[in-house]
């Protein structure tokens, strides 16, 4: 196998000038993106569109930093605030209506332990997934092989080294559940504020449709 097979498979690889020129390639794109008119909405999506491997409605806040960007799928309605960083060795999914805050790292990429084995340049990807409806807080990492279930909500700075399960709200270093999302949260806006009447009123007429 050629290396980037062997990267593909998950298995230990080394960056050699076939893997660099992939990313090379990546690179043009991210220089055009972290460059434009940040007031361009519609060339930053179109750019975004051309990066991803899979996306719908995606829109990135710039900087953005990736290895690859063809090993990112994301679902409909992505959203990323500034400065997210997602290194892409591995693949990273993402489902549909999921929002990043700023500063926050995908993180597939890995070395080995043992200075001796690390120093000889193999590393290794681990597939991370995101499910839908969620929302990551900003200065979150995400580690290799992570895998985040359907409407999970993680807390600012939190290091997530474990899988996240279903309707979790978790928060920490290293991320731990906190407490179960259920329909009591569905009105409160910021800790136990709740949302105001005029403003509950139409996210009511949005949710029945």
């Amino acid at each position: 196998m050629n290396m980037k097979e062997r990267r593909d498979a998950g298995l230990a690889y080394i960056s050699d000038e076939s893997v660099m020129k992939e990313q090379a390639e990546t690179r043009k794109l991210l220089q055009k993106l972290n460059f434009m008119d940040r007031s361009d909405f519609a060339g930053i999506a179109q750019v975004v569109k051309e990066l991803f491997g899979k996306s719908e409605n995606a829109m990135v806040n710039p900087p953005f930093y990736c290895d690859y960007g063809s090993h990112i799928e994301v679902g409909k309605n992505f959203f990323a605030n500034y400065n997210c960083t997602i290194l892409d060795v591995a693949k990273v999914k993402i489902g549909d209506n999921c929002q990043m805050a700023p500063n926050v790292a995908i993180y597939t990429a890995g070395h080995p332990i043992h200075p001796a084995t690390r120093n000889t340049a193999y590393e290794y990807g681990k597939e991370v997934t995101i499910g839908d409806n969620c929302w990551i807080g900003g200065n979150v990492v995400i580690c290799p092989g992570v895998h985040i279930g359907d409407n999970v909500v993680i807390g600012a700075g939190s290091v997530v080294t474990k899988d996240i399960p279903d309707w979790s709200l978790a928060a920490g270093n290293p991320c731990k559940v906190l407490r179960r999302i259920t329909d009591a949260d569905k009105r409160l806006l910021f800790r136990q504020e709740e949302i105001d009447e005029e403003a509950w009123q139409d996210i009511l007429k949005t949710t029945e449709k």
